[in-house]
């Protein structure tokens, strides 16, 4: 074979192994950009999509750019409202992932699409201002598809480090969660200029506006949840609990749970929402050091959240047992002044736990029973086991040193059984017997509010 032959396949090999390993490189690349759009598509680190311009002529492009933001909002829905009925291509964005329990990453054109210029205000909280929306999803059955009611919480702009990582805490978290006494996240927004959470919506509101009312509300909401249901919420609310501490992939310490905090769906069944203060424990990890000051509502939050000592998941467990007693008494647990019908002193009466353990540690429960009962439901001798259960496991739940608390697990089963729960021997207040109820002074986000420790804030 000639010199020139043998240097003609020479080249011609290794112009193909370098053909070959481009080829490799293209091929590896390309596998891995779809691998990671998948995993970013999936968990929610998407950019936002480019949104297309909004179908209403008579907005102004100086509206359009306008940033919303908590302060915002109400400069927002003071311009010309959206039609619903007319929202753009836009917001179908990520429709199929909302029907298929991933969250959406939205814009914020888009929130403010589908909220109608954030025009009707839900409610506020510390973290926030909730808005009604409505996401337009694909339905087989309607020509057009049909719009899914959302509740949209939108966040301030001007986040702390602290909040914007539990923000996207949050994200983390409630995206892999899934039971059906959790609220459940469509999606969120996490923008320059907007921070925001968009979930289902809850139609009758939360538990509190059906246990506390105003004299102006003419007591129409009073009577409007008997026991027995009432008691079913209790059992859902302790399961969406035990879920957060056991079954999750991780586990979360709700830190926050009250009535306002429990959501009602069309059926009233429960809905535990507002993971906002919620921080995940590696499962095994048991304690996390609480700082930075107390944490949870005041009235609700467990005595070792307002120290300097090792916070478990049985702070929820306190939590859950003065959110049982509101139940049992269809009333705030600390109101001041107030006077007993049975001409008992209003300082006896006014912190409601404290007078329930002493009717249970007296054998004397007709009047705790017949104020659980008044609302209606739970007749008979069934009902008054139930209103006793009841009451023996909140006993349990607030007793004052974490370790004598029940786990969740024990709690749902001591409220599905039919046996009667013997209440504690030792009142779990016992280190208050000797101390009157100090007021302290705690600070919200717009107003100072004065009330006592382990009163319940309005």
């Amino acid at each position: 074979m000639s010199d020139g032959t043998r240097g003609g396949d020479i080249a011609v090999a290794i112009v193909s192994v370098i053909t070959g390993g481009i080829v490799v490189i293209v091929v590896s690349v390309l596998v891995y950009k779809c691998c990671k759009l998948r995993m970013m598509r999936k968990y929610g680190s998407l950019p936002p999509p480019p949104v297309l311009p909004l179908v209403e002529t008579t907005r102004t492009a100086a509206a359009v750019a306008t940033p919303i933001s908590v302060a915002g909002v109400a400069t927002a829905a003071a311009m010309a409202s959206v039609n619903h009925s007319s929202i753009s291509s836009s917001s179908i964005y990520g429709a199929m992932d909302v029907v298929k329990n991933r969250p959406v990453r939205f814009s914020s054109l888009q929130l403010q699409e589908l909220t109608g210029n954030y025009a009707e205000k839900l409610g506020a909280g510390g973290f926030g201002v909730v808005f009604r929306g409505q996401i337009p999803v694909p339905d087989h059955h309607a020509s057009g598809g049909s719009l899914l009611p959302v509740a949209v919480k939108v966040l301030g702009s001007n986040l702390g480090r602290r909040a914007e990582e539990q923000f996207m805490a949050e994200i983390g978290t409630i995206g892999r969660t899934s039971h059906v006494n959790l609220v459940r996240l469509y999606g969120f927004c996490f923008d320059a200029d907007l921070k925001a959470l968009v979930y289902e919506f809850m139609p009758n509101g939360s538990l509190d506006r059906h246990l506390f009312f105003s004299p102006d509300s003419g007591g129409k909401e009073k009577h409007q949840l008997g026991f027995d249901k009432l008691y079913e919420v209790a059992v859902g609310t302790a399961k969406a609990i035990r879920y957060l501490h056991d079954d999750c992939e991780r586990r979360i310490i709700h830190y926050d749970i009250k009535p306002g905090n429990v959501l009602l769906d069309e059926a009233f069944r429960p809905k535990v929402a507002d993971f906002g203060l919620a921080r995940l424990l590696e499962r095994e990890r048991t304690h996390v050091t609480a700082t930075g000051g107390g944490r949870g509502t005041p009235g609700y939050a467990a005595p070792e959240l307002w120290m300097a000592a090792p916070a478990t998941s049985k702070c929820d467990v306190y939590s859950y047992g003065m959110l049982l007693f509101e139940i049992l008494g269809r009333r705030r647990n600390y109101v001041d002044g107030r006077e007993s019908e049975e001409g008992e002193s209003a300082a006896d009466e006014r912190w409601y736990p404290r007078w329930a353990w002493r009717r249970m540690e007296r054998g004397e429960t007709e009047a705790l029973v017949a104020r659980a009962l008044a609302g209606g439901g739970g007749k008979g001798k069934e009902g008054r086991r139930k209103v006793e259960r009841m009451c023996a496991v909140a006993l349990w739940c607030v007793q004052y040193r974490p370790e004598d608390r029940p786990a969740m697990s024990a709690v749902v089963r001591m409220l599905e059984s039919n046996e009667d729960v013997a209440a504690p021997a030792v009142s779990p207040f016992a280190h208050l017997e000797t101390h009157h109820l100090g007021s302290r002074t705690f600070t919200s986000d717009t107003t100072t509010t004065t009330t006592t420790t382990f009163g319940s804030t309005a």
